[in-house]
């Protein structure tokens, strides 16, 4: 992982590339701190869809996965039934993955569950924030680990610790935004504006 400039003379992690799509969801998506449970749903939903694929493959199918997954509502998406298994592995604008379709739905039920015992999703996923000097970036940490048989255990499925990790770089539970990189004191600064929330009771700079 390295900076690299852009056209527009911004520094970058150059994993997003020159692609417009992918420049646009690191400069204003990926790493930001997320509090909807809406958005986290979608979000580790959608990173058991990328396993095997590149992230920009789902990206760029984003907003069908969003049109066949109720906006993941995952209310919504627990009622899913065969027949809209059967419609989803139908539909050319997804990854018709019947098992990660089911995953989904599963999750969606799991989800439920964990807002009846947690509250929210999103005071259940910020108890695995990190926080500390930025040490590289990774594929999986102590946390994510944490994060994913956590998860298993309660029936989660397609959340391995990479998915996990991922996950967590995405919503901003860590920031992995390199050193020089023009969005990491952007995304620092909203981690900070959130410290007060009840469920961010120790965020500290990473």
């Amino acid at each position: 992982m390295k900076l690299v400039r852009g056209t527009d003379g911004v520094r970058r992690c150059s994993w997003c590339g020159k692609d417009e799509l992918y420049v646009g969801y690191h400069d204003q998506e990926w790493g930001f701190p997320v509090d909807d449970d809406r958005r986290l749903f979608e979000k580790i939903c959608l990173e058991g869809f990328q396993a095997g694929l590149s992230w920009i493959t789902i990206l760029r199918k984003r907003e069908n996965f969003r049109r066949a997954f109720s906006g993941f509502d995952f209310t919504r998406v627990a009622r899913f039934n065969k027949r809209s298994i059967e419609r989803l592995l139908g539909d050319a604008g997804i990854v018709r993955h019947r098992g990660k379709i089911e995953s989904t739905i599963n999750n969606a039920r799991r989800a439920i569950e964990l807002v009846e015992e947690s509250g929210s999703l999103a005071d259940y996923f910020w108890q695995f924030e990190g926080h500390g000097p930025f040490t590289g970036v990774h594929a999986h940490t102590p946390k994510s680990h944490e994060l994913s048989v956590d998860l298993k255990a309660r029936g989660w499925t397609f959340v391995g610790p990479t998915t996990a990790y991922a996950f967590m770089q995405a919503m901003g539970l860590v920031n992995d935004h390199l050193p020089g990189c023009a969005v990491r004191p952007r995304v620092e600064a909203a981690r900070r504006s959130l410290a007060g929330a009840p469920y961010r009771p120790s965020l500290g700079s990473s």
